[in-house]
């Protein structure tokens, strides 16, 4: 398996999937362990250390929105607080997203029902800091097609990113270059301080 045939499966048999139990299901499975392992290969040559999880829900509910994220353990070691790299796989069409996200949870339990609004204010203020990944990660706005707390918060959290259909994903070669650059715009927010930078004039 590569990371695109990962991927693949993930956005090809997650609505199906959801009709049955997660608890021993094989894609559940394929998400927590087999997707992981193979970014764990892709992520290899970009010198971490990185985290790396796949969540296809909770106990035995199947989440929204499954998805795959890498953390820098300096930052965080949680896709509820701080800023990480995640693929997110929505739920109305055949594509994943590659997307440098802020933490949601805690921007909804600081902020209640404005999460929202302050997830894209910052958003904002943290593309000006990232205006030279503006071409190669040119994803400003991503939709998860599906209603919630949770997958309107991965929406508003989205910084910048790739969107990928299902015949990108057999290009592995562009799947790892611009997963390098992720990576690179993620180490450039994490140098110029994180979620807590100053507004530029």
């Amino acid at each position: 398996m590569s990371l695109g045939h990962a991927l693949r499966r993930i956005v090809e048999e997650y609505p199906l999937a959801r009709t049955d139990p997660p608890a021993g299901h094989p894609l559940a499975h394929v998400i927590r362990k087999g997707a992981p392992d193979e970014l764990r290969r892709a992520l290899a040559p970009l010198d971490g250390p990185f985290l790396v999880k796949g969540s296809p829900g909770r106990g035995s509910h199947w989440a929204a929105v499954p998805w795959l994220a890498m953390f820098d353990p300096a930052v965080t070691t949680s896709a509820t607080r701080g800023y990480y790299l995640v693929y997110l796989f929505p739920a109305h069409r055949e594509a994943v997203h590659l997307s440098l996200a802020q933490g949601t949870v805690a921007a909804i339990r600081e902020h209640g029902a404005r999460a929202g609004e302050h997830l894209r204010a910052s958003r904002v203020r943290l593309r000006q800091r990232l205006s030279d990944f503006s071409d190669a990660l040119p994803v400003t706005a991503i939709t998860l097609g599906t209603s919630g707390e949770l997958p309107e918060g991965y929406e508003a959290a989205h910084i910048l990113g790739v969107t990928y259909d299902l015949d990108a994903l057999a290009d592995e070669r562009r799947l790892h270059a611009d997963l390098a650059t992720g990576i690179a715009a993620y180490r450039a927010l994490k140098a110029w301080g994180g979620l807590d930078l100053p507004v530029l004039r």
